[in-house]
């Protein structure tokens, strides 16, 4: 009784209190400095981290305007986390805002993954570095399982949605459906279960927030509109000067040094990613990983995972495993350049191009939007996709874990079904020891990501050392 007493006289307090000063952009730049600075931890962390920051701290923004937002960022291909700090900075100051929280999100993870790029190339084979990344990819296991069942519990509410996500698993896994199509599946029928006032797609909430604005008032609340209102003419403009900004860099490689150059792969190859590549990065990263290890060869799949761990031990997106990407592709198919120029050159190209329709979409599509505001078609298909995520993630997670712990795998074909299995033989002891073990310490121990990943380094390096891995 007590605590419900002291919740009516805090709730109390803040319908009594002021609304926050009106924030220029100036005033805002540290705010999105101190974000991206945290942003570790995957796109759920750093989504806690805006929300603590712009809802809960500095009251920017109402919870639901926060939800509406990241509900939008979720149908998005892309890195809704980018995506939703984008977005938030266009809702608070137009497209000059948005380009300044979307910017500084990237920037830290591009400088620091640029950095561990140099040193992997330079030294990934040696001593030290091998065993690093070594305890690196037990640790990626527990944080991809991890945020599996984070994702899955907040997604799968009722029947229908665990149906969903196990239909998206297998059409992903057995059958080898295309991942677009299996996401734009699950938004149809999400939309139209939603539009029906179906219990399943009404009741289940994306990200499992609650829209409650309790924590009041807010400098952008309910009765608040964007600067910029939509309309088709202002949003064809915008979209033709972004899609020439994105576009023109990958038609020049192309034009210039021809479509087999390896340049030319990367801008091609990474800017169809940008477009097709829904449902966050751990679903990203599955697609990115197939394509780069088995079709171009760019790298093999151990050092997807190195990769990984370096965006998972970095401030930014997940997604910035792909500068890593492009790097090593560009970096082993030098052409007439030094090799760490063009693989410089390589990772920057990548980081352009998956990063630039990220605006394109946000300062496109979100006035539009904004008007959309309690629809109950858009939330139900919001919610279908979320739940279809999280049986891509766990495609993922098998991905990982069969080429971690395994060195050797076979295909195997049945019909439409198609494989690929591991050989017992090939089994890694002390991959899978330091998998489990890094399993154990996130969850039974509770120990956070950063704690796991520097033990698993750590114990990497010692089994380095002692001859063991």
């Amino acid at each position: 009784m007590a605590d419900a007493v002291l919740t009516g006289s805090a709730r109390h307090e803040d319908a009594h209190r002021p609304p926050p000063a009106p924030v220029t952009l100036r005033q805002a730049l540290p705010v999105w400095i101190r974000v991206a600075a945290l942003s570790f931890g995957g796109p759920a962390g750093q989504i806690a981290v805006m929300h603590r920051i712009l809802v809960e701290e500095r009251r920017w923004v109402s919870e639901s305007r926060f939800l509406h937002a990241l509900n939008f960022c979720t149908l998005l291909p892309g890195p809704e986390a980018q995506q939703l700090a984008t977005y938030i900075g266009w809702l608070m100051h137009g497209i000059r805002g948005g380009l300044v929280a979307g910017g500084l999100f990237v920037l830290p993870g591009l400088v620091a993954i640029m950095g561990l790029s140099w040193v992997y190339a330079l030294y990934g084979k040696a001593g030290l570095v091998a065993g690093l990344f070594f305890g690196l990819k037990a640790a990626v296991l527990a944080i991809v399982t991890q945020a599996i069942l984070r994702i899955g519990r907040r997604a799968l509410k009722g029947p229908a949605m665990v149906a969903l996500a196990a239909a998206s698993f297998v059409g992903i896994f057995l059958l080898d459906i295309p991942f677009p199509l299996i996401v734009l599946a699950a938004g149809v029928i999400g939309y139209l279960g939603g539009r029906a006032g179906a219990q399943p797609f009404t009741t289940a909430g994306v990200h499992g927030a609650s829209v409650a604005d309790d924590g009041g008032p807010y400098l952008i609340g309910e009765e608040e509109h964007p600067q910029e209102r939509a309309s088709r003419g202002r949003a064809m403009g915008v979209a033709g000067i972004w899609a020439a900004l994105w576009l023109a860099p990958v038609l020049a490689t192309v034009a210039l040094l021809g479509p087999d150059d390896v340049f030319s792969l990367i801008a091609v190859f990474f800017s169809k990613m940008a477009m097709v590549t829904f449902g966050g990065a751990y679903a990203v990263l599955s697609y990115v990983a197939q394509q780069a290890v088995e079709h171009y060869g760019w790298l093999r799949p151990g050092e997807m995972l190195d990769g990984l761990g370096m965006a998972e031990t970095t401030p930014g997106p997940l997604i910035m495993v792909t500068q890593f990407v492009g790097f090593l592709a560009a970096y082993r198919a030098p052409g007439a350049l030094p090799p760490l120029l063009a693989g410089t050159l390589g990772g920057l190209l990548t980081t352009w191009v998956t990063f630039a329709p990220c605006f394109l979409w946000i300062f496109a599509g979100a006035p539009f939007i904004e008007r959309l505001r309690g629809n109950r078609a858009l939330a139900g298909a919001l919610s279908a996709v979320t739940a279809a995520v999280v049986g891509v993630i766990l495609n993922l997670a098998v991905w990982f874990a069969l080429h971690t712990i395994f060195a050797e795998l076979r295909p195997f074909t049945v019909g439409p079904i198609r494989i690929d299995l591991p050989v017992p033989a090939s089994l890694d002891p002390w991959a899978f020891a330091l998998s489990a073990a890094a399993l154990f310490a996130t969850f039974a121990l509770r120990l956070g990501m950063l704690p796991t990943l520097a033990a698993c380094s750590c114990a990497g390096i010692l089994l380095h050392w002692a001859g063991w891995a």
